[in-house]
């Protein structure tokens, strides 16, 4: 009990001083995870929906595809990533390599599939009735997409929400083609992990609880999104 209330202690303290070094990681995270998950959901409902009310060859392997990539481990994409942006690798000229630009490309890679699979879910849970008057009506693909994201406005806020929340606790990714440098890549899973192996846990608990304060913040400004009356 004494170790767990010095633990406490030095998380309240590093809560209350609340540095400027936890406060760069704290908008690096915020800025790396909103990027990804924004264009994550840019790309990743449209998927969706196409997967919910389209026709067209290759629907089945697109359908794989999502399917393997909400569950592939997000280190093996890390990898993958790293791979192709070493200096020697095919992306190498473009200087990605432990920049917050290869943490954006690694977390919107995870977040897409994310987004896809959870909106196809929530078209395809549409009332059948909904579906057909969607199918009914003369309109372009993207605007039969627009009234089908009205329906399923509660659904694609859920998307949105599961791709900000794979994103905001990555570890394994973002470490890789990162790096957790001090100044320019670290970030709060990054800092929790680096703070727990030096024994520092009075700093981790407050990262940890700065990461969950964000992220409960970031959820509830999504669900009140949800909530809106989207036009058509």
């Amino acid at each position: 009990m004494e170790f767990l209330g010095g633990v406490v202690s030095d998380a309240l303290e590093a809560l209350v001083s609340f540095g400027s070094g936890l406060g760069e990681v704290l908008a690096l995270t915020l800025l790396v995870s909103l990027v990804a998950t924004i264009l994550g959901v840019a790309v990743g409902v449209p998927i969706g929906i196409s997967l919910a009310l389209g026709r067209y060859r290759g629907k089945g392997a697109l359908d794989l595809v999502v399917s393997v990539g909400m569950g592939i481990p997000p280190v093996l994409v890390g990898l993958f990533l790293l791979l192709l942006i070493w200096n020697e690798g095919p992306l190498g000229g473009m200087g990605l390599v432990f920049t917050p630009a290869a943490m954006v490309i690694a977390q919107f890679l995870l977040a897409v599939p994310i987004a896809a699979g959870v909106t196809a879910g929530a078209v395809k849970g549409l009332p059948s009735s909904a579906l057909e008057q969607i199918e009914a009506l003369k309109l372009g693909r993207w605007l039969k997409a627009r009234v089908a994201v009205a329906e399923a406005g509660a659904g694609v806020a859920a998307a949105s929400a599961a791709a900000f929340g794979r994103v905001i606790s990555e570890v394994g990714a973002v470490l890789i083609v990162g790096g957790n440098i001090l100044g320019e890549t670290r970030v709060l899973t990054t800092l929790i992990v680096q703070e727990s192996r030096q024994a520092r846990f009075g700093s981790a608990v407050a990262a940890g609880v700065v990461l969950l304060l964000l992220s409960l913040a970031v959820n509830v400004a999504i669900s009140r999104w949800g909530h809106r009356p989207v036009s058509t």
